[in-house]
């Protein structure tokens, strides 16, 4: 089986024809709901829109469409494995029983309560959602894992370990050296004229004795010396509440509308997988589980249907983590052919067409006035501003229109003349699969006499370079 690979295309189908029957350790997944085009969530939309209301026949349309998908994900899961399914309230009580029936009620380990935001507003007849659900499941009784950890409250440490150790400087709080079962009789001595059933044997209490770790009270009873710097931390419990979402000025924030913090899978990953194995995300959308996976030293597997999100997700990998697309990790089945473009949806088009082309999209698909994408030119770099504008103050840039018809039209390059005078751009790019003899003549009209150089582009020209230059 392949990993550090992302597939492109529907995980139904993705999955029986590339993993194995238990070869995956670990699968994190945030699937979509209520969201328009059949459930798909496409990058590059202004936002992911909801397309149905929170009536109970909308939760069964979304559970019949989860359902072969969550029966294909415990196929691939390893009898050790686990599985963290992430959603909020819309429908997180209906998986649940799903996820029952599948894997077994007995194989639910947690609920894990995210609080991913602080509320903005007033729910005059309810209280604000201020939170998601992670719902954890195991293949089995014997699932990997490891307890996480976070540092101790403030005044958990000023309450808990008052004591300071003269010369060291070291926190540390006194704890009780008897065994809580008292049926020990080989435990049970007399230590400094006390008898009682001890925690630990007469040569242990002996060597801490030795070392100054007893400290004795006044009726000679011993008391466990517990540095603060010697222990974990505090338990990771079921409610996350030290996780912040991503916010505008994060430096990990792609503009994606559900990204989830690399913290929150970090967490998943460490707690529930060691180095070496195996991670799957089969809805990775902009990829936050896939560079945690490659950051702890994992093996990961991607899937998504949409071939912008695979581009974003190979940026994302070498801009953040140094790795190259082809040598450290591969993208599989990205539309290879002018019938695969053909039939992508409308917005998928125009990003694959914006990015082959070497441009960033417009995120903002509606109200656009006719700019689908800017490309910069070589001596400005490509900079997210974290404001609204994806493309920042900068102002060295050519607009791109992209057009999926089978010929652009002399109407079309006509608009897109206006579109160039509006933003003063006297060079632009126009892509589509053909340019008709009428809107040619109008560009070469246009370069001659109007001194506006319009770059037209066919699909063709751009698969060709894509497959040079990737």
């Amino acid at each position: 089986m392949e990993t550090n690979v992302i597939y492109c295309g529907d995980n139904l189908e993705a999955l029986p024809k590339y993993i194995p029957d238990e070869s995956v350790d670990l699968i994190y997944i945030d699937p979509p709901f209520n969201t328009s085009r059949q459930y798909e969530v496409f990058w590059g939309e202004a936002q992911e829109r909801r397309a149905f209301d929170d009536r109970f026949g909308d939760v069964m349309t979304y559970l019949d469409w989860m359902r072969p998908r969550l029966h294909e994900l415990h196929r691939v899961l390893k009898p050790t494995g686990s599985l963290y399914y992430h959603c909020d309230w819309h429908a997180s009580h209906y998986v649940k029983v799903e996820l029952d029936r599948i894997f077994g009620p007995g194989n639910f380990r947690n609920e894990i309560v995210w609080r991913r935001a602080d509320p903005k507003g007033h729910a005059f007849s309810r209280y604000p959602s201020t939170h998601d659900v992670l719902l954890y499941y195991g293949k089995s009784d014997h699932v990997t894992w490891n307890t996480q950890y976070t540092a101790y409250d403030p005044e958990y440490i000023a309450s808990h370990y008052s004591n300071v150790e003269e010369g060291t400087g070291r926190r540390y709080t006194l704890s009780d050296c008897t065994n809580p079962n008292k049926d020990r009789p080989n435990l049970k001595y007399e230590w400094h004229g006390v008898v009682k059933v001890w925690r630990w044997t007469q040569e242990r209490m002996q060597r801490l004795h030795d070392e100054g770790r007893l400290v004795y009270t006044k009726s000679g009873a011993p008391r466990y010396k517990r540095y603060l710097d010697e222990m974990p931390g505090a338990v990771v419990t079921s409610i996350w509440d030290d996780i912040p979402f991503i916010n505008s000025q994060a430096s990990e924030r792609l503009g994606y509308p559900t990204q989830k913090p690399l913290a929150l899978l970090e967490r998943t990953i460490r707690a529930s997988s060691d180095e070496g194995q195996v991670i799957l995300d089969a809805f990775c959308g902009c990829g936050t589980t896939l560079e945690a996976a490659a950051k702890l030293k994992r093996r990961w597997i991607g899937i998504d249907v949409s071939p912008t999100a695979c581009r974003v997700m190979s940026e994302r990998l070498e801009t953040r983590l140094g790795l190259r697309e082809g040598e450290d990790f591969r993208i599989r089945d990205m539309p290879k052919n002018e019938a695969d473009l053909r039939r992508m949806p409308h917005f998928e088009f125009q990003n694959w067409a914006v990015i082959a082309l070497g441009g960033i999209p417009n995120r903002i698909k509606s109200g656009d006035f006719g700019i689908d994408g800017k490309l910069y030119v070589a001596d400005a770099a490509k900079k997210r501003t974290g404001g609204r504008d994806l493309f920042g103050e900068m102002d060295n840039w050519y607009p791109i229109q992209v057009k999926q018809v089978d010929r652009v039209g002399r109407p079309d390059i006509d608009q897109f003349q206006t579109t160039m005078r509006r933003d003063r751009r006297l060079k632009g790019y126009f892509v589509g699969f053909g340019f008709s003899k009428d809107a040619m003549r109008e560009i070469l009209r246009a370069n001659a006499h109007d001194s506006l150089d319009i770059v037209p582009v066919t699909v063709k020209e751009l698969l060709e370079f894509a497959r040079v230059t990737g």
